[in-house]
């Protein structure tokens, strides 16, 4: 299936290494010319780097802190002077959710929380609003947010509320914007294979005497009982930013493998 996405443009947030990483690859290598954004420049610059020479594609690194409001706007201002638009947003910036992070109320502080809503949450808002008035002028365009499946299980009070709120906001883009022709949707990615888990698997494969392999089988509650690669996220993501997605907008894609039970309607 031609996706249709040769000679588009977009930033990815986050874009220099884990889910965000995999999205600019595959975007790039579908034909899309890629502004990454993320607040290392050196990372950002190198990832830059190996996807251009990979994709063949215009891969620019724009360092960026997505909590800073001018800074977003020359994001993107830069973006369009340097490519001549922008029709996709992804928005992957967000710190990891830390498994030793405080879960229950007595631990949860106002700062943990305001913390990851300004980061996941108003990040997210900040890029979308600079990014919108161009989609909407051009009469096309679409926006991807990354959450995650916390925001169906409640294990975290900071952590369902950042991703809930994530598709909360989703939902009123995609309604306001929709009849401008640009399409948003929200992924939920679960556990997920990228250089980060597979650094700590690695070390506690050394600690223990386990395997990776045994470790991540731990960790693959998902119905399809493996850890899902990043690569396998970005190509969801791909499709959503694809002109083909047409018919999806406003929803939550679970991209975790599939959780086990529940039914979600």
């Amino acid at each position: 299936m031609d996706l249709q996405l040769n000679g588009k443009r977009a930033i990815v947030t986050g874009g220099s290494r884990g889910i965000g990483y995999a999205i600019a690859r595959a975007l790039a290598s579908e034909g899309v010319d890629v502004v990454i954004a993320a607040r290392d420049a050196e990372t950002a610059e190198a990832a830059a780097r190996t996807l251009s020479e990979e994709t063949g594609r215009r891969v620019l690194a724009v360092p960026t802190d997505t909590g800073d409001d001018d800074r977003v706007r020359e994001l993107v201002a830069r973006t369009v002077a340097e490519l001549g638009g922008v029709d996709i947003l992804v928005n992957s910036a967000a710190t990891p959710w830390s498994a030793g992070a405080p879960t229950d109320l007595a631990a949860t502080s106002d700062e943990i929380v305001r913390r990851e809503v300004e980061i996941k949450v108003l990040g997210y808002l900040r890029t979308a609003r600079a990014v919108a008035p161009h989609l909407v002028e051009q009469g096309w365009g679409r926006i991807i947010n990354i959450s995650g499946l916390g925001a169906r299980q409640a294990n975290s009070i900071a952590q369902t509320i950042r991703n809930i709120s994530v598709s909360a906001l989703t939902k009123n883009l995609a309604d306001e914007l929709g009849p401008s022709g640009v399409n948003v949707t929200v992924v939920h990615p679960g556990v997920t294979r990228t250089e980060r888990l597979t650094a700590r698997l690695t070390t506690e494969a050394a600690n223990s005497g386990r395997t990776i392999s045994d470790l991540e089988s731990d960790l693959a509650r998902n119905t399809l009982r493996r850890v899902i690669d990043a690569d396998e996220v970005a190509d969801v993501v791909t499709f959503l930013a694809s002109p083909r997605s047409i018919a999806i907008t406003g929803d939550a894609i679970a991209a975790g493998g599939g959780v086990p039970g529940p039914v979600y309607y």
